[in-house]
């Protein structure tokens, strides 16, 4: 089976934020995963002490920063985060977290791919 790499990243939008520089996209998503790994630590902290606060700013947080360099499928799963954490399910985040993870092993190796 194929894997669908639109669905992991846009490279497109990578491309145009590193003016197609494939050595910086590298870098640029390197930086990204190791970022969001470090993230991830925190929010599932954060969802065991169920702190919504916490998992609300986190997730927001990494959002961004996905969304910046076309990560969309894991800025869309931290956005639920961000939404289950506000509203205090945090099976629900846990859930989700742990595709974000799958999430981000996909978006490394695209990165070790370019």
């Amino acid at each position: 089976m194929e894997k669908d790499t639109t669905t992991v990243l846009d490279l497109e939008q990578l491309r145009e934020v590193t003016l197609d520089d494939e050595a910086l996209m590298r870098e640029v998503l390197q930086a990204l995963v190791d970022d969001t790994r470090r993230q991830m630590l925190l929010l599932d902290a954060a969802i065991r002490e169920q702190d919504a606060t916490r998992c609300v700013r986190l997730a927001h947080y990494s959002k961004g920063a996905c969304a910046n360099v076309g990560a969309r499928s894991a800025a869309e799963i931290l956005k639920e985060i961000e939404t289950k954490a506000a509203n205090r399910d945090f099976p629900e985040c846990q859930t989700a977290l742990n595709r974000l993870a799958k999430q981000v092993d996909l978006i490394h190796s695209e990165a070790v791919s370019l």
